[in-house]
């Protein structure tokens, strides 16, 4: 069966090894003819194909290294060396055969991601009786709510909420994290991780399509979808390099008068080295940077990421934690403490901004149980309104609120903190003060990308100027940008010089900046969907290092296309110019050519090694205090 299925994957390798083996041994028996013109059949229909093609590819702008292939199965043909016309077949089937196989092994990291995508969920038939009795049902058709039975070493088929003691969960599919994570009740546990040696009861948080590894599954599906830029690559030798075959190729059959010279020369200037290499280079690269916890959309973004010039952060939840903590309360005449918290955490309940997760979480801290809104509605990068208990509740920047309740009084604030201001009925009634410390990382990530020559490197961000300076401070940035709309950020990114520009964020209104610049990088840990949408590349661990992996292997992955791209240039004219002389004949050229496409696909493979940035996140957080912003900066 696995013979079949070989066979079933590479029919021209073996049809044409038939048919070799078929005009030897019609050679062998006297019947030179009837060899002649198999050959010249069998190979006159795979010189059509061939033109078919690139005709095909010329229609679409691409103007590939066929040429040379085809003229020389022509020459060898016209020369009378049909077994070398053959093996000619059978070295450019060999090469994709030899591409194939090691496109497998390049890609098997994105592979392994979609082969272990959960299928079957276990929903409870009885949920709260005690029983764990279990209907299993396809992984799309759980619903929001279901309580889900998993069982010791199961993959978790969607998001949700643990509801049964703590437990231990492999997550090193999503993070590259080879250590397993603890979950108390009531954390979020990711689809795609898998279950430790207890049997676990979770409710269903998310759709299947909407949960975790669904998500990354889908940009993985991109990544190999997306016309990695090996072609191009290779475009940009394919014109250069038939000139130099035919110019070497037609000088030995005019000094030799002998035009059987001509297809000798020919044979060893096939072009699988270009074409093969570095396709199979970027795909190794495709492959390194998804074990290294980032799901990379193609080989274009690899390319990208290689020559990035410049380099945008956004602020909250980027440079920094992305998890405030409520430092202070002040509330202002006519209402207490805990009453302006929980108005405030009720009506950023309808907040999806990660400032608000810090006041929720304040209030479940001080044990404040959140109210229900008649209405609520949030104004993009300005707070959120919501009548609570038949009061109107407004929280957010404090030009929003004072344009609702004009008796605002602005508070100071220190550096690297920022205040939430709430407004009831019209009326000001207090700040919430929220601080949010830099990535322990962050600092020595911005250091490490001016040590690798990035010229420019700025801070984008929708939160106040104080703030903005302060992280910008502890973390190296001395470029800042502050107070911004998204559509700001997008014209900022625009115009930003050196290119390529690289910007890295990850909220929902980070989206647009990321689609527009020339490479955008999504902070994926936490699941902003939007974000990583439109993202060229997505981190699935929680760590701005992984910023620095992406370049660094991007950078490598180039290096080792453009080099072994080099490597088959360099053997193939050095072989032509040993062919002139005559002393390689055209059937042995031809196996020639075959080692050194072998040649140039192991070192192709080196991509899927490399030099380790050499970065390690420090124990704590940088030193400052600074801010992810509060309300003051929803646009971060």
């Amino acid at each position: 069966m696995r013979l079949l299925r070989r066979l079933a994957r590479y029919p021209l390798v073996w049809l044409t090894l038939a048919v070799l083996i078929a005009v030897l041994s019609l050679g062998a028996a006297g019947s030179t003819d009837a060899a002649k013109w198999l050959a010249i059949v069998y190979v006159g229909g795979v010189i059509a194909w061939t033109l078919l093609g690139m005709i095909r590819d010329v229609l679409r702008g691409h103007v590939g290294l066929d040429i040379l292939a085809v003229v020389a199965m022509i020459a060898t043909l016209a020369v009378g060396e049909y077994v070398a016309s053959l093996v000619i077949v059978l070295m450019l089937s060999g090469g994709e055969a030899l591409e194939d196989y090691a496109g497998r092994r390049a890609r098997r990291e994105l592979t392994a991601l979609l082969d272990r995508s959960p299928r079957i969920a276990h929903v409870l038939v009885h949920p709260g009786s005690g029983s764990d009795e279990a209907q299993d049902t396809d992984a799309d058709d759980v619903r929001i709510g279901d309580i889900l039975l998993i069982r010791p070493s199961e993959i978790v088929p969607v998001d949700g909420t643990l509801l049964s003691g703590e437990a231990s969960f492999d997550e090193s599919s999503l993070t590259g994290e080879s250590l397993p994570v603890h979950r108390a009740v009531g954390d979020e546990v990711l689809s795609g991780s898998v279950n430790g040696s207890h049997a676990v009861h979770v409710r269903a948080l998310r759709r299947s399509a909407d949960s975790q590894y669904q998500q990354i599954v889908e940009l993985v599906k991109q990544a190999q979808d997306e016309r990695a830029p090996t072609v191009r690559l290779a475009d940009r030798f394919a014109v250069p390099f038939t000139a130099v075959s035919l110019v070497i190729a037609g000088t030995a059959w005019a000094v030799s008068g002998d035009p059987t010279r001509f297809a000798e020369v020919l044979v060893l200037a096939t072009p699988c080295p270009l074409l093969i290499a570095a396709p199979v280079a970027f795909l190794g690269g495709l492959s390194r940077a998804a074990k290294a916890g980032v799901v990379v959309k193609g080989g274009g973004v690899i390319e990208q990421l290689a020559r990035a010039r410049s380099a945008a952060f956004d602020k909250t939840g980027t440079l920094t934690e992305g998890r405030p903590d409520l430092v202070a309360v002040d509330a202002a005449d006519g209402f207490d403490e805990d009453e302006l918290l929980a108005l405030a955490a009720s009506a950023e309940q309808y907040s999806s901004h990660v400032l608000a997760a810090g006041i929720r979480r304040a209030a479940a801290d001080r044990g404040i149980p959140l109210r229900p809104a008649a209405d609520a509605q949030e104004v993009a990068t300005n707070g959120v309104t919501a009548v609570i208990d038949g009061r109107t509740v407004v929280v957010g920047k404090p030009a929003y609120v004072a344009s609702l309740a004009p008796d605002t009084v602005r508070r100071d604030v220190d550096t690297g903190e920022a205040a939430a201001y709430v407004a009831v009925d019209g009326r000001f009634a207090g700040t919430l003060v929220l601080a949010d410390d830099p990535r322990p990382e962050s600092a020595a990530v911005v250091a490490w990308l001016r040590e690798q020559g990035m010229e420019r490197i700025v801070m984008l961000t929708g939160d106040t100027k104080t703030t903005a300076d302060a992280v910008a401070r502890a973390v190296g940035i001395t470029d800042v940008n502050a107070e911004l709309l998204p559509r700001e950020k997008v014209h900022l990114a625009a115009e930003m010089r050196p290119r390529p520009v690289l910007m890295v964020g990850d909220g929902v209104n980070d989206a647009p900046v990321l689609a527009a610049s020339d490479i955008g990088i999504a902070m994926g840990a936490k699941g902003a969907t939007a974000a990583g949408e439109a993202a060229d590349a997505v981190v699935l661990k929680d760590s701005l290092l992984g910023v620095a992996e992406a370049i660094s292997i991007g950078r490598h992955t180039l290096r080792v296309a453009y080099v072994a791209i080099w490597i088959g240039i360099a053997l193939s004219i050095g072989l032509m110019l040993v062919a002139t002389t005559g002393v390689i004949p055209a059937v042995v050229g031809a196996l020639i050519q075959e080692v050194v496409d072998l040649a140039t696909i192991l070192y192709a493979l080196r991509a899927l090694t490399g030099p380790p940035t050499g970065l390690t996140a420090p124990d704590g957080p940088a030193p400052a205090h600074a801010s992810a912003g509060g309300p003051g900066a929803r646009a971060a």
